[in-house]
């Protein structure tokens, strides 16, 4: 039967866009009226190209949207809901355009046959591979209702631990901001006040006064042109950072500082232990566990590392050694994976690496903090003393020739 794509304002007042099945397109514009919309636009067309068109050219759902999402389908679901009824549910609830759009495509792709991990193939940059293996693995087990809760717990870690981190360093970055504004404000417009009154003084300034206009002169005759190469330079660095030599350099050296170094390291292996325990336990192979948790690693050097695993288990060596023999893994780590292949439970041991981890994490972040504010603060305050004392100074040095 041929299909027509459409684009609709339903009576709630909310866009639709979907597929219908027609013998042509007068019956599929009846079929469409009989429902309440008011159509917008109606053509012949295959459904994937032209959806998948519409879904790119506007905002994707949000990661917060699918959570959402997950977490209702796994509600509806558990209560006894039917997956094709429960994605009408869903439908309803829809805020977004894009959302409604998704699920109206998804509930098409459900009711012409389709698994629900098939249908969500076409929009796999939107779920991502773990997810889609995950919804998989629930369907083979018949068991996708305790699949998405388990799915469910997984997203909304992630996301606490990554808005942990970046809400971390939000006060630092404004602390960062304000001191530089501060100094740049203190050189540029309040020293520039005091240098008629310092101007016949020469040699007899105090040297830390002399030090202080020399660089409220520097700023104010040269400040354009140093922001104009601070901006180039910036430009500079973010397109060798995004070369695949700048990345693994500039992450291996991330990974070499002090104190963030070590938490880097330990929130990268703590998604990869996650993605690998979650997906072993709820029915996925081995080897294609480690080949998705492998995708989840943003860090180049690192995942480099574990490249090494997909072959080594191919050729049937433990992961514990593999990674042992790569001398960058903690003992830590490998000693916990040892352990949970040797029990036959490398599942839970890879869950409860991955908490150990994650508390580390955080614990590392506040300890960071801890040290990271007061230094900016006294450094910010340090700064703008020195400045006001070498004005105090060649004030009194002032009086001092007066009298």
């Amino acid at each position: 039967m041929p299909q027509f794509s459409y684009k609709a304002i339903a009576q709630d007042g909310k866009a639709r866009n979907g597929i219908i099945d027609a013998d042509g397109l007068e019956l599929a514009s009846r079929q469409l009226r009989a429902q309440g919309l008011t159509l917008l636009k109606l053509e012949a067309g295959s459904s994937a190209a032209g959806l998948a068109g519409d879904k790119v050219s506007g905002k994707p759902p949000s990661r917060q949207d699918i959570l959402s999402m997950t977490s209702e389908l796994a509600v509806l679901l558990r209560a006894g809901l039917p997956l094709d009824r429960a994605l009408k549910v869903l439908i309803d609830m829809a805020a977004q355009p894009q959302m409604s759009q998704l699920l109206n495509e998804l509930l098409r792709a459900v009711k012409g046959g389709k698994p629900l991990s098939q249908a969500m193939q076409s929009y796999q940059q939107v779920f991502g591979t773990f997810y889609l293996s995950m919804v998989r693995a629930g369907e083979a087990s018949g068991q996708l209702a305790q699949v998405l809760n388990r799915l469910v717990e997984y997203l909304q870690t992630a996301k606490e631990n990554r808005d942990t981190v970046i809400s971390a360093l939000i006060y630092p970055a404004i602390l960062a901001v304000v001191m530089v504004l501060s100094i740049v404000v203190m050189l540029g417009f309040v020293v520039p006040q005091f240098e008629t009154l310092f101007e016949d003084m020469g040699d007899a300034l105090p040297m830390i006064t002399q030090i202080v206009i020399s660089s409220a002169d520097f700023i104010k005759s040269y400040g354009l042109i140093v922001l104009v190469l601070f901006a180039a330079g910036a430009a500079y660095w973010r397109k060798w950072s995004s070369t695949e030599a700048g990345k693994i350099s500039l992450h291996r050296r991330i990974l070499k500082l002090p104190l963030a170094g070590g938490i880097i390291f330990e929130f990268e292996v703590s998604k990869f232990a996650r993605t690998v325990g979650t997906l072993i336990g709820n029915g996925v192979s081995l080897l294609k566990a480690i080949s998705i948790a492998i995708g989840t690693v943003d860090n180049k050097v690192i995942k480099e590392a574990l490249e090494v695993l997909p072959p080594a288990v191919k050729a049937g060596k433990r992961m514990s050694v593999a990674l042992e023999e790569t001398r960058m893994f903690t003992p830590m780590v490998i000693q916990m994976i040892r352990v949970g292949e040797e029990s036959g439970s490398l599942d839970e041991m890879m869950l409860e690496l991955a908490t150990v981890f994650d508390s580390h994490v955080q614990s590392g972040v506040k300890r960071g903090l801890a040290l990271l504010e007061p230094v900016l603060i006294l450094g910010m305050g340090f700064t703008i003393a020195i400045i006001i004392i070498a004005i105090l100074m060649g004030i009194l040095s002032v009086n001092d020739l007066a009298v």
